[in-house]
């Protein structure tokens, strides 16, 4: 393990198919003014949202709603559900939804008391809040992102074709509890299944594709991506499968709860080319990290051929024998290919309607990150960017 590192997640988990009931537990721990916040109505059409409205009524609170969150938050959406939370004068944020609709409402909540621009404050000057901040619980109904564990916030500018995430420093802004029910997730089109998967997949890689060391976190998180692969199998096969299902769950909020990042270094240089990529086309979030994922990998293969070769013998069960390093980490690639094509993913950016003309825009927009094993500049951005297109 290299360094020396805290390790604090505050978030209390409630999972199972009986979970929503300890909403009776966490409500009373706050005021009286709670902000329900969802997306686009689905869960008026599942009834999820008369449960929980029936939870706050027997609390005895007073709801005002923020609705209608897309699935990738835009900064003008932040400036409304600003408004909203504090003319409310809010006690307690419950998201509903997915992972985009709990980012929001920790980028509400970093917001309410602060006076600057938090798309200033937050995405462009990556300042921490230093003003108080509002309580979240997240009921979530879609998994893949770990925001119900994890104190990150993703927020979209449309006018500057920005798509930035804000990992804040603070635990407070974890949410204080988070109630996971797999069955919510049981009705998701399978689009949205599978683009969630391969985000679970893609926040182990960010964490694993990097660092020399024998390490912990390694081990962990060849583990969990052997379920994931195992798992996505069954729920691609058969998506009413609830052990299927529930293991996913799991593993997405264990893939980013700061666990597996801790005593080393990390890349997340594929989100950042993903992200940038969004900003443009408004596309599934796990769509766009499936696209730019192997041409990426496979540009810094031969910086951390050790690594790679690793995963393809201990994830993907590669024959090591007779072989050389470059030859096993190659294949280990080619497997992972296989399995992200058998789950239905977006393989290059043209499916998710990136044009030619806006590769220089996207590298324009892709932050530089510089804990993987090769360190890009602009060209080369632009060069995976394109080899993405195909």
């Amino acid at each position: 393990m290299l360094g020396n590192f805290s390790y604090c997640n505050p978030t209390r988990l409630y999972f199972g198919e009986d979970a929503l009931g300890f909403l009776n537990t966490e409500l009373p721990r706050y005021g009286e003014n709670v902000v329900l916040i969802y997306g686009g109505g689905s869960i008026k059409k599942n009834g999820i949202y008369d449960d929980v409205m029936k939870f706050l009524r027997e609390n005895g609170k007073n709801v005002a709603e923020i609705a209608g969150v897309m699935p990738n938050p835009t900064v003008d959406k932040l400036y409304e559900g600003v408004e909203i939370a504090r003319k409310h004068r809010a006690d307690l944020l419950l998201a509903v939804g997915g992972g985009s609709v709990c980012d929001y409402a920790k980028a509400v909540s970093v917001s309410v008391n602060c006076k600057d621009d938090p798309w200033e404050k937050y995405y462009i000057r990556f300042e921490e809040p230093d003003c108080g901040t509002l309580p979240v619980g997240c009921v979530l109904t879609m998994v893949g992102t770990g925001s119900e564990m994890n104190a990150g916030a993703v927020i979209t500018n449309p006018r500057t074709h920005q798509k930035i995430g804000h990992v804040f420093a603070d635990e407070k802004i974890m949410p204080r509890f988070s109630i996971l029910n797999p069955k919510y997730t049981l009705t998701l089109p399978h689009c949205q299944m599978v683009s969630g998967i391969y985000d679970i997949f893609s926040h182990i890689c960010e964490q694993y594709f990097s660092g020399e060391d024998d390490n912990v976190s390694d081990y962990l998180s060849e583990g969990l991506m052997r379920a994931v692969i195992r798992d996505s199998r069954i729920a691609n096969r058969d998506p009413q499968n609830y052990e299927a299902r529930s293991n996913l769950m799991w593993a997405a909020t264990w893939a980013l709860n700061t666990l597996l990042s801790r005593g080393k270094s990390t890349d997340w240089m594929v989100h950042m080319l993903g992200q940038s990529a969004g900003a443009y086309t408004n596309a599934p979030h796990g769509m766009t990290l499936s696209a730019v994922s192997l041409p990426y990998y496979r540009h810094i293969l031969p910086f951390g051929v050790r690594k790679f070769r690793r995963f393809a013998v201990n994830v993907w069960d590669v024959k090591a024998e007779g072989r050389t390093d470059m030859q096993i980490a190659e294949e280990g690639l080619a497997a992972m290919e296989s399995w992200m094509k058998e789950l239905g993913l977006v393989m290059n950016l043209t499916g998710l309607g990136v044009t030619g003309e806006m590769i220089e825009g996207i590298a324009d927009g892709t932050l530089i990150m510089n804990g993987g094993y090769k360190v890009l500049n602009r060209g080369e951005i632009v060069e995976i960017l394109r080899e993405s297109l195909a």
